[in-house]
């Protein structure tokens, strides 16, 4: 499937991306997993993506678990991709800027969840 490359809003499955002028203050690394960052978990494995690569850095908001940004700092190719083989959706490339994403989140009577992709 042929990549589509972010401009300045994109959406994969459950996730909106922004691109978005600096990073908020109180952010954390985040640590990748087997030389990804998880964008975001399935319960079935299929995975939201990002490359670990030189020059790219992912954080996470302590006070939202709903939110995470993207620093593209240097590196030639930044691809978050879908891991699933069937019914993916198309990776996308990000060149060089800061990104938020953003769970998709729903309204239940027990308060506010996220959406399951």
């Amino acid at each position: 499937m042929k990549a589509e490359t972010f401009v300045n809003q994109a959406a994969q499955g459950d996730i909106w991306i922004k691109r978005i002028h600096k990073l908020p203050a109180g952010l954390k690394p985040l640590i990748p997993e087997n030389g990804k960052y998880i964008v975001a978990h399935s319960e079935t494995g299929h995975h939201h993506v990002i490359q670990a690569v030189q020059g790219c850095e992912v954080y996470t908001d302590p006070k939202d678990p709903m939110t995470l940004y993207l620093k593209v700092i240097d590196a030639t190719e930044v691809t978050m991709e879908h891991l699933r083989s069937f019914d993916t959706h198309a990776p996308i490339n990000f060149l060089k800027g800061i990104f938020r994403f953003r769970r998709a989140r729903e309204r239940t009577p027990e308060g506010w969840r996220r959406v399951e992709d």
